[in-house]
């Protein structure tokens, strides 16, 4: 077995950044985040272990800081957290933050907001949170869905393949020909990178090992897209979710990680595979030994055991 990394894979700076300001914050003060700081288990564990408390609403928060996510949040939101005493601070991804403004900038030119991506994902609310109408769009059937207007501004959840974008906006465009159609693309960098390293590492492995968070949409995404290219591709979030039974000696092993994994998570996933790297290697060396020796054996007999003719012309020739 072989094993090789993406070019581009696992945390992107402002996953870490988030991950810093948590981090610092709780050694100066109490800190509830509000949400999961990021879709990564291993995060959020080391998080609480720290002393950093989980809250999924407002009302729920048990401290005099709160902070919101590398998601983002809307301003609503933030001004209802403010609006209950608290000290808001946020972690919201710089690239998540752009954007915010690229909508915002769509709805003061007098467009009516598409966004692509999931609807009931964190990021997806926080950019349409301040919006009084908007859609959201993530396949042929939700475009089919749109209303005619004169005006679209499409933009995206950043975690979202930009090949999927791009054609969404397509046919958003082929929808409503008579429709001015405005496009910012707010996909951000390190899903591009991640996205084309996966596609490329898919190409040449018979498998794919995807790291990341079960309930990671990124992750998710770098599935879909190893999947495109390779027939076996097993999604895992830590390195006890491997198992031998799904290699073979010859293969040659992909890995790659959604946004949010942590590099030690990379570490143990890849010590696994080494690990059963050697034990295979180990076993087929001792196969090859096995047989050899039974080839052997039958050559220095010059005979076929199996056969009784054959047994008795060994014993003539050597009587």
């Amino acid at each position: 077995m072989k094993i090789i990394r993406a070019e581009h894979l696992g945390m992107c700076f402002g996953v870490r950044e988030a991950i810093t300001l948590a981090s610092e914050t709780a050694k100066q003060e109490p800190l509830t985040i509000l949400g999961d700081l990021v879709h990564n288990e291993a995060v959020l564990a080391e998080l609480r272990a720290q002393g950093i408390r989980l809250a999924q609403q407002p009302a729920d928060v048990g401290t005099p800081t709160v902070m919101v996510t590398a998601h983002g949040a809307s301003e609503r939101a933030m001004t209802e957290s403010r609006g209950r005493g608290l000290n808001v601070l946020e972690a919201t991804c710089p690239l998540v933050h752009a954007a915010h403004r690229a909508v915002a900038r769509l709805v003061r030119e007098g467009f009516h907001p598409v966004i692509i991506g999931k609807r009931d994902h964190v990021e997806v609310r926080g950019m349409t949170g301040d919006l009084d109408k908007f859609d959201v769009v993530l396949d042929e059937e939700d475009v089919a869905r749109l209303c005619e207007r004169p005006r679209f501004g499409v933009a995206a959840q950043t975690t979202q393949p930009i090949d999927r974008v791009r054609q969404l906006v397509r046919l958003i465009r082929e929808r409503f020909p008579k429709s001015e159609v405005c496009f910012i693309d707010t996909v951000c960098q390190p899903t591009k990178q991640r996205q084309n390293a996966a596609g490329e590492l898919a190409h040449k492995c018979d498998v794919v090992i995807v790291i990341g968070g079960a309930h990671s949409n990124n992750t998710h995404e770098l599935v879909k897209t190893c999947s495109r290219f390779c027939a076996r591709v097993h999604h895992v979030q830590t390195a006890t979710d491997l198992h031998e039974r799904v290699f073979r000696a010859e293969d040659t092993i992909g890995i790659t990680a959604g946004t949010s994994t942590p590099d030690s998570v990379i570490a143990e996933v890849e010590h696994r595979l080494k690990t059963m790297v050697r034990h295979a290697e180990a076993t087929s060396t001792q196969s090859v030994r096995t047989e050899h020796t039974s080839r052997s054996t039958l050559h220095f007999a010059g005979t076929d055991p199996s056969s009784d003719q054959s047994f008795v012309r060994f014993k003539e020739r050597h009587q």
